[in-house]
């Protein structure tokens, strides 16, 4: 049956373009399950994929190179099995209107169906990561890997620079998109035109959501914590978003004879069935407040674009399945690629000062 028929495709078309509907139904992997025909109700699993596949579009148009993997995918005929999307949050008391840390994505992801399925220390960086994974297809919908820092570990002077930055935050949530997750948690489904309403409303809680940041506090941030710097200016946005390949070898091989800044090395977690590679972060021109009330902008590490192989294992009965694990050696890795070191010798854009 043609996916334009489908539930799913309705959703997506209510807040993309339709040359945008069109490249992802035609490139990504959608479970057969969410092909069915176009229905007056929309599940749970159906408005997830659709989100997903909204934030995979969005990084696309902020990460050239993550567009061109795409368009690669496409011309070779190969399906994007979308792995899972990443982003950063903050675990501390001054997060403004906004709730804490990962709890800010909690209330989003649980009456989506998405279930915590693992915690991984991230210390050398601050941070915890939170795997969420999908109750209903666990293996075909993207996972959420949520990840918080901790303020706390580092100096008092990085803690009021953390608080001077997200402290004014706003809750992109307004009393409606509550009450409809409350109903989608509990009944499993949406009514179709409430399922559109919802959408855009949930991919806006994946931005940043504090006011720009002080060109004092970010160059603090900066010094002790590439990852809170790089919160200060893209906020809760895709940091990455991850395609599952079968030999990723192979994969990352093609794009480097293509000339893209992928990583040289293949990330091997601990018990060798999950490897992990990703593309250096996309620099993006950034707006800073000065401390004379003026305005300059940078060229900062933005979101990047990862790859990933995961291996089958048994399960207690016995039978086969995906590793869905992620490793905290492998993580805090990947995050290495929006740090200045791993961006140096790309062009960058001087500060340049205007007038408020």
């Amino acid at each position: 049956m043609p996916a334009t028929n489908t539930t799913l495709h309705a959703l997506i078309g209510s807040a993309l373009s339709p040359a945008s509907v069109s490249g992802l139904i035609e490139t990504v992997a959608v479970d057969a399950a969410l092909l069915i025909p176009r229905h007056e109700s929309a599940s749970r699993a159906e408005i997830a994929m659709a989100l997903c596949l909204i934030l995979l579009d969005d990084l696309m148009r902020r990460v050239p190179d993550a567009h061109a993997y795409v368009d690669d995918c496409r011309a070779a005929g190969r399906k994007f099995v979308f792995d899972h999307g990443a982003l950063r949050t903050v675990a501390w008391p001054h997060t403004g209107a906004l709730p804490r840390g990962r709890e800010a994505f909690a209330r989003i992801l649980e009456p989506l169906g998405y279930r915590l399925g693992g915690t991984y220390p991230l210390d050398r960086l601050g941070m915890t990561g939170f795997a969420w994974c999908h109750a209903d297809l666990p293996e075909t919908l993207p996972q959420f890997f949520v990840s918080e820092l901790h303020p706390e570990r580092f100096s008092p002077t990085f803690q009021d620079a953390v608080t001077h930055t997200i402290d004014g935050s706003t809750d992109p949530l307004d009393s409606w998109t509550t009450d409809a997750l409350a109903r989608l948690g509990t009944a499993g489904s949406l009514a179709f035109d409430e399922a559109v309403r919802l959408l855009p409303a949930l991919a806006r809680a994946f931005d940043r959501h504090h006011a720009v940041p002080r060109l004092r506090d970010y160059e603090i941030l900066l010094r002790e914590s590439a990852e809170m710097a790089w919160i200060a200016t893209e906020g809760h946005a895709f940091n990455h978003a991850t395609d599952r390949v079968e030999d990723i070898t192979r994969v990352a091989a093609e794009q480097r004879r293509r000339g893209r800044p992928i990583k040289d090395e293949v990330e091997i977690s601990a018990s060798g069935r999950v490897r992990q590679t990703a593309f250096r972060a996309t620099l993006v021109e950034r707006s800073f407040a000065t401390e004379d009330g003026r305005t300059c902008r940078r060229s900062v590490p933005g979101s990047f674009h990862e790859i990933i192989s995961r291996d089958l294992i048994a399960d207690a009965s016995g039978a086969s399945r995906l590793d869905l694990t992620f490793d905290s050696g492998n993580a805090q890795q990947i995050f290495r690629m929006t740090t200045a070191r791993e961006n140096a010798g790309r062009p960058q854009r001087q500060t340049e000062v205007a007038a408020p």
